[in-house]
């Protein structure tokens, strides 16, 4: 009674979708039966249960893709994305969003203002994660300094969170330079490429050496304005994570945001004697998908650059394998790859 259907008419690939269909588990979500992949959509509502009144047929709509109890201790708390109950899309054992229809409860459908486009509605999933981040987590305020590791999509976009509201300075960390031009021309105010890792060089070694080169090249201290006062990490590699600890401000900040391999070594030392508040982010919660829409919605967030390849929805075994290899046939870089649902035109967005 309270859910409605959406027709999905665009679909994001994430990181997420990659590892499950390479290695058919994240952590402890394991693929043990078919499943269908995407969480990143947008649609159209196609019918609305009898106790909807707020959305009709015809409303375009960003689709959150994670239905959670409501009644379990972090729900009633307003943290509703640590719920143990969640059905969260394409996670398994749920299916996923890339298909015709899907069912979500009628507040997971946000309605998209006019001029933005399905396509934007789609990248409102990974622009929610990075304001969970930045916004929620990192609790960033006017003219602070962030560093941010991990130049795909979501370090991208905790970018122009950051530079949204109102950052002063945005650092952007990758080994890609591709991605470190692509940064700085969208969002970065500066960027680092670390070193390469020595022969024999233990990696809490390189580290230090790394975020040593980082603190001199960009005039990075660990006290006053010219300090990183929070630090993203959307790379999930142990490296960037214990250099990343190392260029935080004394009293900053540091928030994960990328999922990597479990067995990390981290300098506990580094995190106690320069007191950082150190967060896990998960997902998004509650008004996070709300602020993605208003910053897309007023121009302070521009999401059209992001969109490097689309496919139709016969090619999405194509899109998949694209997004694996990093690159198009003709050598085109991806930042997000978007799959039309079916029917429906690649460039009607």
């Amino acid at each position: 009674a309270h859910d409605v259907l959406v027709e999905v008419k665009k679909t994001g690939i994430c990181g997420s979708d990659i590892h499950f269909l390479v290695h058919g588990r994240i952590g402890d979500y394991v693929v043990k039966n078919d499943m269908v992949l995407g969480h990143e959509s947008s649609g159209v509502i196609s019918r609305v249960g009898s106790s909807v009144t707020n959305l009709k047929p015809g409303d375009r709509v960003a689709i959150e893709p994670g239905a959670t109890c409501r009644t379990c201790d972090v729900c009633k708390e307003g943290r509703y994305q640590l719920c143990p109950d969640v059905k969260f899309a394409a996670t398994p054992p749920h299916d996923g969003t890339l298909g015709r229809y899907y069912a979500v409860p009628a507040d997971l459908a946000y309605p998209l203002p006019p001029h933005l486009t399905l396509e934007d509605g789609a990248m409102m999933e990974p622009l929610s994660v990075a304001v969970h981040a930045v916004s929620k987590l990192g609790a960033l305020k006017a003219n602070q300094s962030v560093a941010v590791f991990g130049c795909g999509p979501v370090g991208i976009l905790c970018m122009a969170v950051a530079k949204a509201l109102g950052a002063s300075r945005i650092v952007a960390v990758d080994i890609v330079p591709g991605r470190l031009e692509f940064a700085k021309s969208y969002a970065a105010t500066d960027i680092f490429q670390p070193p390469t890792l020595l022969q024999d060089e233990t990696r809490i070694a390189y580290s230090k050496r790394s975020s040593a080169a980082m603190k001199e090249q960009l005039g990075i201290t660990e006290r006053g304005t010219t300090g990183i006062d929070l630090v993203v990490d959307a790379s999930g590699a142990e490296v960037s994570i214990q250099t990343g600890l190392r260029i935080a401000k004394i009293g900053g900040t540091y928030v994960q945001v990328g999922m990597g391999p479990s067995d990390i070594t981290i300098d506990m030392s580094v995190v106690l004697c320069k007191e950082l508040l150190v967060k896990g982010s998960f997902r998004y919660g509650p008004g996070d998908y709300p602020l993605a829409i208003a910053l897309a919605s007023s121009g302070k967030v521009d999401l059209k650059p992001l969109v490097s390849h689309r496919f139709p929805f016969n090619d999405a075994r194509l899109a998949f394998e694209t997004t694996r290899k990093g690159k198009s046939e003709d050598g085109k870089g991806v930042i997000k790859a978007i799959i039309s649902g079916p029917d429906v035109d690649i460039n009607a967005v």
